[in-house]
């Protein structure tokens, strides 16, 4: 039966590069929306990951059909906005106000033909034939092999890293397939604990996230929750110490926003924690973060 609105796209899982290079294909990873376009005669329709119709969200990509050489085309891509810099960024994606542009990586769909079978190769040659690129959209560049030196290129230019995608490999829709690997960039920084939230299942008697936040001269600045990282003896051995530390009045000024502020129990910002993560947001928040040790 061939593939209609609305489609689960395939998933990536996080990893490292893989150790036979020259069987994958590489492509930079880009920070947005991941989007599917229903290309039908003189009309694109938008779907989100949630399988949402989300086409009146985006005007900036109603003349897609104009560039897809097909009566009938499904392309998988990703919404991205551009900051000053040519950087493509998560939080202007969400506040959407200048026109982004839909990064279009694959093609599920050719008029009667249904593609997701094929090996990734031949889809990409298909999806190049398929898409002119215009005012809104592209067909970005991949490369076969070359994985390191691709990884290193995103790392300079201050992007989030790069996909792995097997050669050989089909399109398998609404499954998280290892033949698709997201290799991410991290960047340790540290941060001070003013808080945490309480812990529920298995960390009922420990803690949820710590609150952490940085300074700026003399006031401590929220900077989001880190709720990963831990193993069960740091779980234990930390909430000891943030009990012991428990003070009534909020260190973060101002006051974190409401989610955060939920159950929220606040301690004297004297210890410091080293985390993983991928970037701070606009907003100042961590992002994608995970404990790693408390810094000396």
């Amino acid at each position: 039966m061939p593939l209609t609105f609305p489609v689960s796209p395939m998933k990536a899982g996080l990893g490292m590069l893989p150790a036979d290079d020259d069987r994958w294909a590489y492509e930079i990873k880009y920070d947005g929306y991941r989007t599917l376009a229903f290309v039908d005669g003189g009309a694109v329709r938008l779907q989100s990951t949630k399988g949402l119709d989300v086409t009146a969200n985006y005007p900036e990509l109603a003349s897609v059909h104009d560039g897809v050489h097909a009566d009938i085309a499904i392309l998988d891509a990703e919404f991205v906005v551009l900051d000053g810099d040519g950087r493509p960024r998560f939080e202007l994606v969400q506040r959407h106000e200048r026109p982004g542009a839909l990064y279009i990586f694959d093609v599920l769909r050719i008029d009667d033909h249904d593609t997701i079978g094929l090996p990734y190769e031949d889809r990409r040659r298909l999806l190049a034939q398929l898409v002119e690129p215009g005012a809104s959209w592209l067909v970005p560049a991949h490369r076969i092999g070359g994985g390191p030196e691709l990884l290193d290129a995103t790392g300079e230019q201050g992007l989030e890293g790069i996909m792995a995608k097997r050669l050989g490999s089909p399109y398998t829709p609404g499954k998280r397939s290892p033949n698709w690997r997201k290799i991410k960039h991290r960047r340790r920084v540290d941060v001070v604990i003013g808080g945490f939230t309480a812990g529920d299942g298995n960390r009922a008697n420990t803690f949820g996230a710590l609150l952490v936040g940085r300074w700026d001269g003399d006031v401590l600045v929220f900077a989001g929750g880190v709720g990963t990282g831990f193993s069960q003896v740091v779980l234990d051995g930390l909430s000891a110490r943030l009990r012991d530390l428990e003070v009534d009045e909020c260190p973060f000024e101002p006051p974190p926003p409401a989610s955060h502020r939920r159950g929220a129990r606040w301690v004297e910002p004297v210890l410091t924690a080293t985390i993983e993560m991928t970037e701070f947001t606009n907003d100042g928040l961590v992002r994608h973060a995970s404990f790693v040790e408390l810094a000396a």
